[in-house]
């Protein structure tokens, strides 16, 4: 039945979806987002060389004396400060990859409990140094972690299961942690242009409305191109680990040639579909297998984000506030890999049990008891709001008698 149901959506994908179509839509996008990084790249490169060691070493500022006040300020002023951040966040990065291998199960459990503490912390230091507005955020922050904490506290064993078996595929595949680190080897190598032509940009002016809002520009296109790299590699690393557990282990007969060049092809489990179809579609397999009850009870994106706002935090600490907040997505690019692990798993359950089954006996029986609670909570909630709806309508009628 399920090898039917499979089939019958790699039919329905070739019919509603043109590779072709597909394919020059993506070339199209990428020209784009490399036109922008080429750009971009040389703009940086102008307003850092600009301010370096000599102030208007390119006589630019005669130019910008309409948009903001110049100042004589320099850019190795400030690029240490940002390089710092960048290094420290991508450090982070590949420091929590290396201990997941060995030591998932602790680093979640510091994830969820040391950033409560983190964030009190740092409140109390701010009201210290008088920064009331940022102590108020922090424990503000802190307040709403710890109640978060209290609210799942019961679904964290599931979560950190699903996490460290996720943490142990992923380990398998040495695909996968060489994939991460390369790209995050890119972004750090970008994180060096965008610094220095930002703190080129901090140097030229004193501080008024036009430098903000072309520093706001940079920031937006740093988002831009940490949101792609991250999406790449969750494309990269599902679509591997789905290979993997689709044929039974990396060393499989059937197991595809080139797996990993194939996975950056075709996204997870979606058969060559886009991927908002795909999204769609993963959902409604979810819902009409049950496995939606395990991913509403499972809070692995959660604990994940703890990580990395954790990871965020340690980074701003080093360098301040400002560059967490331009610098935290290098941890989150470590994270999306175990993430990416996490909806394999799920999407493999939802296709087909065996398959998850054959890959870890042990694991496939838990994930089936807890499925098997859920429904039955579940079933309880609902047959305990159709009897009060029941008794409310019986009162209703009774009052109108």
């Amino acid at each position: 039945f399920q090898n039917v149901g499979r089939n019958e959506r790699i039919i329905d994908a070739d019919q509603t979806f043109s590779p072709e179509l597909r394919h020059w839509r993506d070339v199209f996008w990428l020209a784009i987002f490399i036109i922008h990084l080429i750009v971009l790249g040389v703009l940086l490169a102008i307003f850092g060389l600009n301010r370096f060691k000599t102030a208007d070493r390119l006589n630019i500022d005669r130019y910008t004396e309409g948009f903001w006040e110049n100042n004589n300020g320099l850019t190795e002023t400030y690029w240490p400060k940002y390089a710092v951040a960048g290094g420290v966040g991508t450090g982070l990065g590949c420091i929590w990859l290396l201990l997941l291998g060995s030591r998932a199960n602790q680093m979640m459990k510091v994830s969820v409990h040391i950033l409560t503490t983190y964030l009190a912390v740092i409140s109390v230091l701010c009201f210290w140094c008088e920064q009331f507005f940022w102590g108020v955020a922090f424990a503000t922050g802190a307040a709403l972690q710890f109640l978060y904490v209290i609210a799942v506290i019961d679904r964290l064993p599931f979560t950190m299961l699903v996490l460290q078996k996720a943490v142990k595929l992923v380990w398998s595949l040495p695909e996968v942690t060489r994939v991460a680190y390369a790209f995050m080897a890119v972004m750090l190598l970008w994180m060096g242009i965008w610094s220095f032509g930002a703190a080129g940009v901090v140097a030229s002016s004193r501080g008024d409305l036009g430098r903000w809002w072309l520093l706001v520009v940079l920031s937006v296109s740093l988002f831009w191109t940490g949101a792609v790299l991250c999406n790449t590699v969750h494309v990269i690393v599902s679509g591997l680990v789905f290979l993997v557990l689709l044929h039974g282990g990396r060393n499989a007969s059937s197991m595809p040639p080139n797996s990993l060049m194939k996975s950056l092809r075709y996204a997870i489990a979606v058969y060559g579909k886009g991927f908002n179809r795909s999204a769609r579609d993963a959902w409604e397999l979810f819902q009409s297998t049950g496995v939606e009850a395990l991913v509403a009870y499972d809070c692995s994106g959660a604990v994940l984000l703890m990580g990395t706002i954790l990871g965020g935090l340690i980074t701003g600490t080093c360098a301040g506030v400002w560059t967490w907040i331009t610098w935290r997505d290098r941890v989150g690019l470590a994270m999306v890999v175990v993430e990416s692990a996490v909806t394999s798993i799920y999407i493999c359950y939802a296709e087909d049990p065996s398959l998850i089954r054959r890959w870890d006996p042990q694991f496939f029986n838990q994930m089936s008891e807890t499925l098997h609670q859920r429904l039955q909570h579940r079933s309880a909630l609902a047959r305990e709001v159709l009897t009060q709806n029941q008794l409310d309508s019986h009162m209703q009628d009774t009052f109108h008698l």
